[in-house]
C-alpha cells in the first residue's frame, strides 16, 4: 500500500495485516538515505502469532522514516517515504535474488552439508559390478 506525495516521493503503508491491530514494531531496516530495491523489507512487525515484514513497493532511497522500534502500527499507518530511483537511488541485488541464487547464475543452488556422506554410483560402476558377480560396498 502505498501513496503519491509531492516531488515524485511515495508515502508506502503498512499493507493488509489481517484482523491484528495495534501491532508492534521490532525492528527497522532502513534509515533516511539508503537505497532500497522492490521487495527489500522495511520494518518488521510481530503479533502473537507471527512475525511479518513489510517489503518496499518499488526501487528507491529512502527519504523519511516514519516509525520507530516499539511503534504500534494497523493496517494503513504511514511508515516511511521513498523518493523515486530516479532521485539517485542504486539498484542493488535483492536478499531473495542473493538468496536463491538467480544473482550468481549458477548451474545448480548451493546446498548446506548434511553432515552425511553419499556414494554415487554411475550406470558404468552398475554394469562393472553385474558383470563380475559380486557387490559392491
Amino acid at each position: 500500500m502505498d501513496t503519491q506525495t509531492s516531488a515524485g516521493a511515495t508515502e508506502v503503508k503498512v499493507p493488509d495485516i489481517g484482523d491484528f491491530k495495534d501491532v508492534p514494531i521490532i525492528d527497522v531496516h532502513v534509515k533516511v538515505g539508503d537505497p532500497v530495491n522492490a521487495e527489500d523489507p522495511l520494518i518488521t512487525l510481530e503479533s502473537d502469532k507471527a512475525t511479518m515484514d513489510v517489503p518496499a513497493p518499488s526501487a528507491g532511497t529512502v527519504r523519511q522514516v516514519l516509525v520507530k522500534v516499539g511503534d504500534r502500527v494497523s493496517e494503513g499507518t504511514p511508515i516511511v517515504v521513498l523518493a523515486g530511483n530516479e532521485e539517485g537511488a542504486m539498484q542493488q541485488p535483492t536478499s531473495a535474488a542473493v538468496a536463491t541464487g538467480t544473482l550468481a547464475r549458477c548451474s545448480r543452488p548451493a546446498r548446506a552439508p548434511t553432515g552425511r556422506t553419499t556414494t554415487r554410483r554411475t550406470t558404468a560402476d552398475r554394469l562393472r559390478q553385474r558383470a563380475s558377480g559380486r557387490r559392491a560396498n
